[in-house]
């Protein structure tokens, strides 16, 4: 019976609550995790440049996405034994995926962006 449990938790279900497609989806889906992963990029990014590169984020938006990012598998951490230590973080394989995916809804933003603006508008005119 308990591995049923498991099976329910682990599916791919979106509409279910106890779902862990619905966790990972929770943790993904904002846009702190977003421009972080587009950041990166193909490359590999320091905390400090982070921090820079992605406007309006705070130390700890920063530390949080990257641990939850981390958690699921999508960046690496690798911390330097210097001082002050140099933190380094690089997209995995899911990781470079996924930023397919955020590049896909980057070119559907600009390609649409008038037309938001102008439904935008006639709404809350």
């Amino acid at each position: 019976m308990g591995n049923l449990k498991v099976s329910k938790q682990l599916s791919g279900d979106l509409a279910r609550a106890d779902s862990l497609a619905r966790e990972i989806f929770s943790d993904i889906a904002n846009k702190w995790a977003l421009l972080i992963i587009e950041t990166i990029g193909d490359s590999t990014k320091r905390f400090t440049e982070l921090k820079v590169e992605v406007d309006g984020i705070s130390h700890k938006m920063l530390t949080q996405n990257l641990r939850l990012l981390e958690r699921n598998g999508l960046v690496t951490r690798v911390v330097h034994p210097t001082v002050p230590p140099r933190v380094d973080y690089t997209l995995t394989e899911p990781g470079q995926a996924l930023r397919a995916t955020v590049d896909a809804m980057c070119d559907w933003t600009q390609r649409y962006l008038g037309e938001i603006e102008e439904a935008r508008s006639r709404f809350d005119g």
